[in-house]
């Protein structure tokens, strides 16, 4: 079945994914062009591949939360999967989602399911290193040609177990000092438990192949219970969709998911009033019933503190049974339509402004790049021209003072590796000290003195002062690697202007990567561990095995953050060191060329007006090869900003640099003392 007209949200992902998967193709295209026509060096390469990956594999995180029976699963269905004709996710009374579930899509895996054993808790290894040990997993392949039997098969998503309370205890679901949280007892005196602790499933449906990627969280005990979750996958979706019960509104259990784990993050939170249906009272007017749905929504926006335009009445079921129906009228009675014009609206744009920013920044730094290489070639084509062209008519003693010419520029020229060694010296020096503010040994370091510092305190009380210390640390880092990363653009800029002036260079240094944006990350980091380090979770961390695994998840979260800085700093340092090198290539090659065009003139006479011809045909090549470079600049900035209102890096554009630079040269008139 088609998906609806109406399914706003679905067609807007879908559109997204369209638009990500253009600009990659942009992107690729682009650079196998430069690299063909011996335009890239090994850092704008990196630059452009690590674009192209980005675009292809950029994930788009919607995160569900909910407590039992809130009908979270069944309003999935209803936005992601109404296009199957049935439900996918279980969804049915007492067939409730157990386990955290992640839906996706990696191309290089079969249809399946995967899950993890609820033991794993025991071990030391986290999520993380667990999601790279697929034996650790139990699979199950799906068929997608089989609707029912895949709807069969994710059941097992809400299987359960029934354990000891030591075992509840040790495994997260029982605290002796919070009774009123703890699951009931069965007549064995047992405890219910899920019997996975994650899921995975991998779906070749087709708004998961363009990246989207649904998180579904069940019940407070499932997120307290597994630190990575609370501090890991729902800060990292983009948006996070609270579920609440319109017959029931905010519940104590409802309440603590909300204060402990959803309260800190902003704009990207939605919150559904699920189940409207069930407020319809034959007694009632239609009138009534609106006043009441109203009321319930204006009560839910004042308890979680939310705007009231946060909050979508709705009911999941009615959206889901008029999507397979195909019953427009229907779905608009839902108001589902009202959630997913939301989301399209408010999330997808701010989606793809970044990736377009990241795009158009990334691309304007290697037209930069680029420029300048033609720009060296070209201009070098242009000296041997006017020398070639001084020749016509001359006798053999002017073509050998012209060869002793090229040979004194060339040793002249070779002076200046003295200056450049020095300038690598002073350069290297420079980017270890800001790399190691940003090295992981380092990062471990300040992590290990975080957790001596809450073991060391009464009760762990002392977590929530110890982590952000640790914050105040990273921060500082940061910053002081950016001041650093400063230094070292001021020292570049200072020996690029010299070696430009003296030598004959063209080199230019890239704007500093900005690493403000990795203090932001830091900050979301601390906001969401901050309220994960309150009182209510201190007891938890008196447990070696649960604070082992907090400081493991949490180096593993930081490690992105300083991995993705660092990463950024290289490549900016390298893309730098890579144009001395290219032109020093170049330039050496050009000496090369213009010692052995006078020595066949020297050899022939009638050869130069051929070297002439020659050079003005490479010269005509340069020409195309740029406008062709320009087209394809162009059409990729176009796609990734078609309205050009983009911030942009100061740039100076390969047009520019070509005519300034070309136009110099042919104005210029050779010394005749020194011919």
């Amino acid at each position: 079945m088609e998906s609806h007209p109406s399914a706003s949200f679905a067609h807007s992902v879908d559109t997204l994914g369209h638009w990500r998967s253009a600009l990659e193709s942009r992107v690729r295209e682009l650079a196998r062009f430069l690299r063909e026509h011996e335009l890239l060096d090994e850092p704008a390469t990196g630059l452009l591949e690590s674009l192209r990956q980005r675009l292809a594999g950029e994930k788009l995180i919607v995160a569900f939360v909910a407590e039992f029976s809130r009908g979270k699963s069944e309003l999935i269905n209803a936005i992601f999967f109404a296009d199957t004709g049935r439900r996918i996710l279980p969804a049915t009374p007492g067939r409730t989602t157990m386990c955290p579930v992640e839906i996706g899509y990696e191309a290089d895996e079969p249809p399946g399911l995967a899950l993890l054993p609820i033991d794993t808790r025991l071990q030391s290894p986290s999520l993380a290193d667990l999601r790279r040990q697929p034996r650790a997993w139990q699979l199950t392949p799906l068929d997608m040609e089989d609707t029912e039997g895949l709807a069969q098969a994710l059941t097992q998503v809400t299987q359960t177990r029934s354990v000891s309370v030591t075992m509840a205890r040790d495994l997260g679901f029982w605290n002796d000092d919070a009774p009123d949280d703890n699951p009931p007892l069965d007549e064995q005196g047992c405890v219910e438990v899920p019997a996975w602790r994650h899921a995975l499933i991998n779906l070749p449906h087709p708004l998961l192949k363009r990246g989207l990627v649904v998180l579904d969280t069940p019940g407070l005990n499932a997120i307290g219970a597994e630190p990575e979750l609370t501090v890991g996958l729902l800060p990292a979706a983009h948006a996070t969709v609270f579920v609440l019960s319109a017959d029931t509104g905010v519940t104590k259990s409802d309440l603590a998911i909300w204060r402990d784990h959803l309260g800190v993050q902003g704009v990207s939170r939605y919150v559904v009033l699920n189940k409207i249906d069930t407020l319809v009272d034959p007694l009632s007017t239609a009138e009534e019933t609106e006043a009441q749905i109203e009321r319930q929504c204006n009560d839910v926006a004042h308890t979680l503190n939310m705007p009231r335009e946060r909050v979508f009445p709705l009911s999941a079921k009615q959206a889901l049974t008029a999507r397979v129906a195909g019953e427009e009228a229907d779905l608009i009675a839902s108001r589902l339509p009202a959630l997913e014009e939301a989301l399209s609206e408010r999330l997808l744009p701010q989606r793809q402004q970044m990736l377009a920013q990241i795009g158009v920044e990334g691309i304007a730094i290697v037209e930069q790049q680029v420029g300048r290489r033609l720009t060296d070639r070209r201009r070098q084509i242009a000296e041997q021209l006017l020398e070639l062209r001084g020749l016509r008519g001359k006798n053999a003693t002017k073509v050998k003072l012209m060869l002793t010419r090229v040979d004194a520029e060339a040793a002249e020229f070779e002076q200046c590796i003295s200056r450049l060694q020095a300038m690598r010296v002073v350069h290297t020096r420079m980017l270890k000290d800001a790399l190691l503010d940003l090295s992981s040994d380092r990062l471990r370091e300040h992590v290990g003195e975080m957790q001596e510092g809450i073991r060391s305190s009464l009760l762990q009380l002392g977590a929530k002062k110890a982590f952000m210390t640790l914050c105040g640390k990273l921060r500082e880092r940061m910053k002081r690697a950016q001041s650093r990363s400063e230094e070292i653009h001021s020292m570049l800029e200072a020996s690029f202007e010299m070696l430009n002036t003296e030598f004959g260079f063209s080199l230019l240094v890239a704007p500093t990567p900005e690493l403000g944006r990795f203090v932001g990350d830091l900050d979301l980091i601390e906001r969401n561990y901050v309220q994960y380090l309150g009182l209510t979770q201190a007891l938890k961390l008196t447990q070696e095995r649960f604070l082992e695994q907090f400081r493991r998840m949490l180096v593993s979260r930081l490690r992105v953050v300083f991995e993705s800085a660092s990463g950024e700093l290289e490549l900016w340092n390298k893309t730098a060191s890579a144009q001395i090198d290219t032109q020093l290539r170049d330039r050496r090659r050009g000496f090369k060329r213009r010692r052995e065009a006078l020595e066949r003139i020297q050899a022939a006479a009638g050869e130069l007006e051929s070297r002439l011809s020659e050079l003005e045909s490479q010269d005509a090549r340069l020409q195309q090869l740029q406008q062709r470079v320009t087209e394809l600049v162009q059409g990729t900035r176009l796609h990734a900003d078609p309205r050009g209102d983009l911030s942009e890096r100061d740039t100076v554009s390969t047009s520019e640099l070509l005519d300034d630079s070309i136009d110099l040269l042919l104005d210029f008139e050779i010394d005749p003392a020194r011919a």
